[in-house]
């Protein structure tokens, strides 16, 4: 028998926003958690992205709210676009009951946060460094909360902030319902559940089988520098009707777009921070076919159901095999072949095993074009047209404007070449990028992850970080001050061990105040006294501006150029 939302009993002010919306089912996980989460217990629901886990903890929520100065429902979300995405869906779900709910994240100015707490908030969805900062300022006041959410923990493992969101579970009642919802459940978070949550029921809903046997899988090796080269380089001989790139966070999203268009590549980004109209009129222009290609993220990505896109790239790698599955499942539908392209940096080859074992399939080795073979696919274009044309023969007015060439002296076959010289006058808006060659390895091992999928699994002390060896595991000798990795810059801090200092400390401060994705982060290396910490060269003065933001636990921290 199929349960519907009416058999839910919800406010009939809910029942009402949901009809508006159109939903009549409820998905897997909205079946078996809102009923528990209805009767105040704690819940665990394990779930992919994609499967409606807003809903599940959202109408529960908003079914026992009432009105009151001080908030009483807490989500916490690891990125700015998740937080914006459920407020807004939390919005939407308790338009009737004129629920209060407020999105708070860093990059924004704390003056209409701060304002609207004032005034009264009713839920509040924010990720934990900016939640941290209102709480410090003691603006928020957590002292009535009935209910907080942990969407995406294993996201927020991965990202350092477990710390922030252990201090943050402290400062709300302890009698309370707590539901957390994570992809996939590492040591780590079943730790943070047993210290948090009190005989939780769990819902585990797997992900169904996604069959990739219509889309061709390959992958570039590339450093991290040339990833753009090698991206526009592709661009030139891939025959791409429609592209969907996913990124890591919204301002790589722009920066992205910004870059392709600047070099004749026409793209648009798709983030969390678009209002739900721009959002639908991008997606509108992208199925019609008026842009063909969309910057992502992950999140921003969700619920994108488009049955044509001839290519996914991965321009840089999710943190989870399954997300990576997830994202190449998006071309290759409704019967279609695909194509999904992902770059790798000589640091990231590791992963390969990791998403090979998950898709049961090898991931083919290309080999990028070179200056020779993207002139020549030019020119063949080029041919290809003229022959297109010539047997259309739909060029009655050129035809004169040719004799009046002719009339004048010129000779047909000088014509013809500066007419094609003309209709080639873009290319120069395309220059060919130079990528440097990656020495590939004969064995996969010989390679040192930085960042493995399903890193929330300890692996050691330091969950496969050691302190002293730097967080890709190797041995950091010969002089500590510069870095050993081309395109890297070492900067220094004045804490160390003997301040407690772990490695997602350090990647969790400096990711969330200099808005750059955590991955991104170099080796770290943690002595006594002082910290090393490398960072690539571009991202060097956005990090240093950011200096006064940074701290680990409540001591805040300066870096500066080794």
């Amino acid at each position: 028998m199929t349960t519907e939302f009416t058999s839910l009993n919800l406010r009939p002010e809910l029942e009402q926003a949901i009809v508006e919306l159109g939903y009549v089912t409820p998905t897997g996980i909205q079946e078996g958690m809102i009923p528990l989460m209805l009767t105040g217990v704690d819940v665990i629901g394990q779930a992919q992205t994609g499967t409606g886990k807003t809903a599940a903890f959202a109408l529960p929520i908003l079914h026992n709210y009432i009105h009151q100065r001080l908030p009483q429902a807490l989500v916490l979300a690891p990125t700015r676009e998740l937080a914006v995405q459920v407020a807004a869906a939390m919005e939407q779900y308790g338009k009737h009951l004129k629920a209060r709910v407020l999105a708070v994240y860093g990059g924004q100015p704390y003056g209409p946060q701060v304002n609207q707490l004032k005034r009264g908030v009713d839920i509040v969805v924010g990720t934990p460094g900016r939640i941290i900062d209102l709480l410090e300022r003691k603006v928020l006041d957590l002292s009535m909360i009935k209910t907080v959410v942990l969407d995406e923990a294993d996201e927020m493992l991965n990202m350092g902030f477990i710390e922030p969101v252990e201090e943050i579970l402290s400062a709300t009642p302890s009698v309370r319902q707590t539901a957390l919802f994570s992809a996939t459940m590492p040591v780590r978070i079943r730790s943070l559940a047993d210290r948090f949550m009190r005989d939780p029921q769990s819902v585990t809903i797997k992900k169904a089988t996604m069959t990739l046997s219509g889309t061709e899988q390959r992958y570039y090796l590339v450093h991290e520098g040339d990833k753009l080269a090698a991206l526009t380089n592709l661009f030139e001989i891939e025959p791409i009707t429609s592209a969907l790139i996913f990124v890591r966070t919204r301002i790589e999203t722009g920066q992205l777009a910004g870059q392709l268009s600047a070099r004749g590549f026409p793209a648009e980004a798709l983030n969390g921070d678009l209002e739900q109209n721009a959002r639908e009129q991008i997606l509108g222009r992208f199925r019609s076919g008026q842009i063909k290609v969309l910057v992502a993220t992950d999140v921003a990505a969700r619920g994108l159901d488009i049955d044509n896109i001839s290519h996914v790239f991965n321009y840089q790698l999710p943190d989870d095999a399954e997300v990576y599955v997830h994202r190449i499942g998006r071309t290759g539908r409704a019967g279609k072949t695909g194509i999904a392209i992902s770059l790798f940096a000589p640091r990231e080859k590791r992963r390969l095993r990791e998403i090979e074992h998950l898709t049961k399939q090898a991931l083919t080795l290309g080999k990028l074009p070179t200056a020779a073979d993207i002139a020549k696919h030019r020119e063949d274009q080029v041919l290809e047209q003229m022959k297109i044309w010539l047997g259309r023969g739909r060029y009655q007015r050129e035809r004169e404007l040719v004799a009046r060439l002719v009339e004048e002296g010129h000779d047909p076959l000088e014509i013809a070449a500066a007419a094609l010289k003309l209709s080639r006058a873009d290319e120069k808006q395309r220059p060919v990028a130079n990528v440097t060659d990656v020495v590939v390895s004969e064995s996969r091992s010989s390679y040192r992850g930085d960042r493995e999928f399903n890193r929330g699994k300890p692996q050691g002390r330091d969950g496969g970080r050691g302190r002293e060896t730097g967080r890709r595991g190797e041995h950091d000798s010969g002089n500590k001050r510069a870095s050993h990795e081309a395109g890297m810059v070492r900067l220094k801090l004045n804490k160390g061990k003997e301040n407690g200092v772990r490695p997602n400390d350090i990647v969790g401060t400096i990711a969330h105040h200099a808005d750059i994705p955590g991955s991104v982060i170099g080796k770290i290396r943690i002595e006594d006294k002082f910290t090393y910490v490398d960072v690539p060269e571009e991202l060097v003065e956005k990090v240093l501006k950011h200096n006064g933001n940074y701290r680990i636990g409540k001591d805040k921290f300066t870096l500066v150029k080794s």
